[in-house]
This record gives structure tokens, C-alpha cells and sequence, in this order.
């Protein structure tokens, strides 16, 4: 049994990742890395990084173009400014609506490219790293338990039975994926998860927040701010 774990080079993928190779080991585990048209690259660096401390390959593939209408701050064509408050405060603002840094649709958008390379390539899993604190409040409703559900049946049912989704973080917290990532001895020094694009994670933007207070929540320390001299 082959596995495929989307990689976007941050903590949710790349615990993800461990676990996927934990389960089946490094020999039956591939990553698939999407640019989306971010404002920068680190997420992709990032994502090569791991790739190469599992021993795993990657396959890369450009998506941009899709949303290049698309007015979400995290992305190369909008002018908007990256929120530097949490999630909650955002939501606040939004009138039930997805906060500023949603790409539309792009968990939809993943899976099913995934569901392509992960049948061309012999797989019959596909791992991501949805998790109930970006659903929370319709903040990235694609992460969440009922859509994960719906887009999992319909790529069972699509692909002739043959391929499934693993979400093993959909109804947990970041803490609860920090804890497993401690327990598996997840490289978090080489992840990137800041919305910015800096030398150093800037510490204020709602995946920061997140982060961080995730970390807290496991009485640990971020390596990737020791790293960066942040800690």
C-alpha cells in the first residue's frame, strides 16, 4: 500500500507527512507540493526540505493560474494586506464569511489533482493535513470534517474505489497535532508556516498565532523560532 501526502512544507503536512511514513514507511510514501501563486516561495523550500530529511520524492505542480482572479491577500495578484490578528478577531469582520487569506476552493482544488498523481502513481491514500481550528467559525470551511467527508466519497466513488482520503487531524487541534508531531520527532525546524514570506516567521499573523500557541500548549518550544533566533 502506497501513500501520497499533500506537502505544503508546513507543520499540519509535514506531522502528516510522518505519520504517513510511520504507517507504511519512508519506501511506500510520495509528496506532491502545489504552488498556488503565493507571494513567496518558503512554503515550497520548505516543503523540499522535509522531502529530502524523509527521503521521500516530491512532485511539484503550478496551479497558480487558476487563481489569478482571486483577490486572497496570500496570493501574488492582490494588493490586500495580510491580516496580523488571529483568527477569531478576523471572523469578527467577515459576516460568517471565510476570512481574508481563504484560496478558494483550494483544498477541493488539491485533492483532486492529488487524486490524479496519486492513481498514475500506484497510490491508494492520500494524507493532508486539515484541522478543526482553521474550520472553526467558517474560517477555511475546506478543512473541515463535513467536507472532507464529501470530497473523500466522492473520490472513493470516482477512482473506482480505489483511492481514499486520510485526514487524521480533521477533528483535532493544532496543539493535539503539535503533541503527535513531539511524540514522532517531526523535524518542525526545517517547516515554514508565517503568511509572510520573511527571513523570520513574523510572529503576528493568525498561522503564527496558531502556532505558537500550540506549541504552548505542549509546554514546548518552537524550533523553528530557535532557528531563526526568535527564541
Amino acid at each position: 500500500m502506497k501513500a501520497l501526502v499533500l506537502l505544503s512544507g508546513g507543520l499540519d503536512s509535514t506531522t502528516c507527512l510522518a505519520l504517513a511514513v510511520e504507517h507504511y514507511g519512508k519506501e511506500n510514501v510520495e509528496g506532491l507540493c502545489i504552488f498556488y501563486g503565493q507571494k513567496h516561495t518558503r512554503e515550497l523550500r520548505a516543503a523540499r526540505a522535509v522531502a529530502a530529511y524523509y527521503g521521500i520524492s516530491l512532485t511539484e505542480l503550478d496551479l497558480a493560474r487558476i487563481f489569478a482572479g482571486s483577490d486572497c491577500t496570500l496570493l501574488q495578484g492582490s494588493t490586500g494586506e495580510i491580516p496580523k490578528e488571529s483568527y477569531a478577531e478576523q471572523l469578527e469582520k467577515t459576516d460568517g464569511k471565510p476570512v481574508s487569506t481563504y484560496v478558494p476552493f483550494r483544498n477541493g482544488l488539491f485533492l483532486s489533482s492529488a487524486a490524479s498523481v496519486a492513481l498514475s502513481k500506484g497510490c491508494s491514500v492520500i494524507y493532508y493535513g486539515a484541522h478543526a481550528d482553521d474550520a472553526a467559525g467558517n474560517a477555511y470551511p475546506d478543512c473541515s470534517e463535513a467536507f472532507n467527508n464529501a470530497m473523500n466519497e466522492a473520490i472513493f466513488i470516482g477512482s473506482g474505489e480505489e483511492l481514499h482520503i486520510e485526514a487524521p487531524f480533521v477533528d483535532k487541534t493544532k496543539a493535539d497535532i503539535v503533541a503527535e508531531g513531539l511524540r514522532l520527532h517531526v523535524p518542525y525546524e526545517l517547516t515554514w508556516s508565517c503568511y509572510e514570506g520573511g527571513t523570520v516567521p513574523c510572529g503576528q499573523c493568525g498561522t503564527c498565532r496558531d502556532r505558537a500557541a500550540a506549541f504552548a500548549a505542549n509546554n514546548a518550544k518552537d524550533p523553528a523560532l530557535k532557528k531563526a533566533g526568535k527564541a
